[in-house]
């Protein structure tokens, strides 16, 4: 049975948006892993010396061990042969091993992607009922004093470091009121203070971004014209309002989104959160080289992937897009 026209062009976008996702991917791939080796190796000290630090601990490291890491490893070779054998391994879907632990680096990844990926959509999930809520209620009102103190707010929670907000929850929340434990990883009770510093910023923006985009919508010919036939003001914004505000709101809250996974590693860090961000810092500190590589390329395909992602969601939502391609 033949496929409809519609069918077609269908499955030629789909074809065509699938090779253009694996060009990106590929290059992603080729960028991040050579500029994450440059950086490595740029960094001054003796890396054989951190690694076997990594291994034995500092108080027992000596130049031999850290000879036999280096010799071990490869590491006393030229710069282009190292590089060479791991985009060979990359090339056959392969990560190589830590250079500490000596465990598989996909299967580090594994687990500690999905820390990252539930705390990024915890976070994620509580900005968008946060900013959503306080935009729409700010733009419906129309109070003047609510959009004035609605930007203060949002400004100052944008223009504080993640940081300062994380400390400031874990000061209040969990050292004064003793109601969240202040770090680690365990139920979902650790989960809380880490997701509220990533939300926060997140929100700020996506409520400015929620309330100007209402507020314009409000005020087109077309919303004006459906109150005059007698719609009632609940039916005009379900019906309207929020259709012709979703396209913005989706891509904005889509990239912060990606951007959000991608800046995880502060509070991952400060919070003590096992996720890619957290083992990052601890590979730099080891100059342990396959995983850093291995996590920034891991970075690297959830921007390329959630970006395409973002981009589909908007061509769903926006009959425009659909008529211009």
């Amino acid at each position: 049975m033949s496929a409809t026209p519609g069918g077609q062009r269908l499955l030629q976008a789909l074809g065509s948006g699938a090779a253009r996702l694996l060009a990106r991917a590929l290059a992603v791939a080729g960028i991040v892993g050579v500029i994450s080796f440059a950086l490595m190796r740029s960094l001054p000290g003796d890396a054989a010396y951190r690694i076997a630090a990594g291994r034995y601990g500092y108080d027992i490291v000596d130049t031999a061990a850290a000879d036999k890491v280096r010799s071990e490893l490869g590491l006393d070779q030229p710069w282009w042969v190292q590089l060479g054998a791991w985009l060979g391994e990359l090339a056959q879907g392969n990560l190589g091993r830590s250079m500490v632990s000596g465990d598989l680096v996909a299967e580090e990844l594994s687990h500690q992607l999905g820390h990252t990926v539930g705390l990024a959509l915890a976070s994620w999930a509580l900005a968008l009922a946060l900013g959503l809520a306080a935009g729409a209620a700010v733009a419906l009102t129309g109070r003047r004093w609510l959009d004035g103190m609605l930007t203060s707010v949002s400004l100052g929670f944008k223009a504080t470091p993640t940081f300062v907000l994380g400390l400031g929850l874990a000061t209040v929340l969990a050292v004064q009121w003793n109601w969240l434990p202040a770090a680690g990883h365990g139920g979902a009770e650790y989960l809380v203070l880490p997701a509220f510093t990533l939300a926060l910023g997140l929100a700020a923006g996506l409520s400015q971004v929620t309330h100007h985009r209402m507020r314009q919508v409000l005020a087109t010919p077309s919303v004006a014209f459906a109150r005059t036939k007698g719609l009632s003001r609940r039916w005009v914004v379900l019906r309207h309002v929020l259709r012709n505000t979703a396209v913005p709101v989706a891509a904005y809250s889509g990239m912060q989104l990606v951007l959000l996974i991608e800046g995880v590693v502060v509070v991952e860090s400060f919070f003590a959160w096992p996720g890619i961000g957290h083992a990052l810092i601890h590979a730099l500190i080891a100059r342990d080289i396959p995983m850093v590589q291995g996590t920034a390329l891991c970075m690297g395909m959830l921007f390329v992937v959630l970006s395409a992602a973002v981009d589909g969601l908007c061509w769903l939502l926006d009959p425009r897009l659909q008529k211009g391609r």
